[in-house]
């Protein structure tokens, strides 16, 4: 029997690595390839209409299979991706194709949108901000039913808290709406967080181009290297999406009403922005090792140029002290009283001659 209660996200946990070889394998051959451990899927479920919700979490999916969900906008949370035969019952429940199955549960999968003749299925990347202040990209599936939207996700953390308290708290217009809009908000939660990611890279870049003029160490050149993969790494994820809502858009799937389109071109100002801004990131986060290497090499020139101003300075001191200190019997100089004295007062007039002329120079 399912029970209502309120669910509880937890932050993520990092976990050991874990691979799958696909080689070899027939398509449509649900194989995990992530780095998560093998654990128990879970299943919650929200239901509503303008009249009320219900919120369950089921100990299985024999439970979750008899439940009523008629006359009701579904919203099915699938938490775990790494239990095959689970996510296996689910795709011969809701009827989806082998292949969809496949890309479920591959995290390496890009972004794509697959229009199937009675629900559309969609992958993206969630990417979030952690306790660490660190980037967090999540792999996560979307399937829009006539009724009810599946959400296949790696962990139990998101960022749906806020469609969840509009759908609980009866904010705004989408428990009035189908799925077809749940399925936009859900888009367009995850779209809005690229935001905090982009706000991250920024401040990022700004840390590091102070570093870069105060204290370019070797360190600061790791950093900048480490930003410069980041970036191309979330606009990998992040660049496809704009073409995909854009398909969303021009779809004449009827599971999309013209309505909900009219959002989804929200959506789609929002990630020609992100677009716009990771572009303006990636050519910053390549100039920021330019402006490195310059400003070594110039610390560099500094150091060279007054180690030659130094050299220059002692060379006509050290060729007195040369001229001097050879052993002929006749200079001179050498019995000169007070020799000693005119040479070290020619030396000290010298040095501060060239003193005077690099200053007047503007070489110091």
């Amino acid at each position: 029997m399912a029970v209502n209660k309120k669910l509880n996200f937890p932050k993520r946990k990092k976990k050991k690595s874990r691979q799958h070889n696909k080689l070899g394998k027939a398509p449509g051959t649900i194989s995990y390839m992530g780095d998560k451990e093998l654990s128990d899927s879970l299943i919650y479920s929200t239901t509503y209409n303008a009249d009320g919700f219900e919120t369950n979490e089921f100990e299985s999916l024999d439970q979750f299979f008899k439940e009523e969900r008629a006359d009701k906008i579904s919203w099915i949370n699938v938490v775990g991706i790494t239990d095959e035969p689970f996510i296996e019952r689910i795709g011969k429940h809701f009827n989806l194709n082998p292949l969809v199955l496949e890309d479920i549960v591959n995290t390496e999968q890009r972004p794509k949108i697959d229009e199937y003749d009675d629900y559309i299925f969609g992958i993206f990347r969630m990417l979030y901000i952690s306790n660490e202040d660190e980037i967090i990209g999540e792999h996560i599936a979307l399937v829009l039913h006539e009724n009810t939207v599946l959400v296949f996700q790696e962990v139990k953390a998101d960022v749906f808290d806020g469609l969840r308290d509009r759908i609980t708290g009866k904010l705004g217009r989408i428990r009035t709406r189908g799925a077809d809009y749940l399925f936009f908000a859900l888009l367009d939660a995850i779209v809005d967080n690229y935001f905090l990611a982009i706000e991250n890279l920024n401040n990022r870049i700004e840390n590091l181009e102070e570093e870069v003029y105060q204290n370019p160490e070797p360190i600061v050149a790791k950093n900048i290297q480490q930003l410069k993969k980041e970036v191309l790494k979330i606009r990998r994820w992040v660049f496809p999406v704009k073409e995909l809502i854009s398909r969303l858009i021009d779809t004449e799937n009827q599971l999309i009403t013209k309505d909900t389109k009219l959002f989804l071109r929200d959506v789609l100002d929002h990630t020609i922005e992100i677009n716009e801004s990771l572009q303006i990131y990636r050519e910053m986060s390549m100039s920021l090792m330019e402006m490195y290497m310059s400003n070594m090499s110039n610390k560099m020139n500094e150091v060279m140029k007054v180690l030659t101003i130094m050299a220059s300075i002692f060379i006509p001191l050290t060729f007195i002290a040369g001229v001097y200190g050879m052993n002929f019997d006749h200079m001179p100089e050498l019995h000169y009283k007070y020799g000693y004295y005119v040479v070290w007062a020619v030396m000290i007039i010298l040095f501060i001659g060239m003193m005077f002329y690099f200053k007047k120079k503007k070489w110091l």
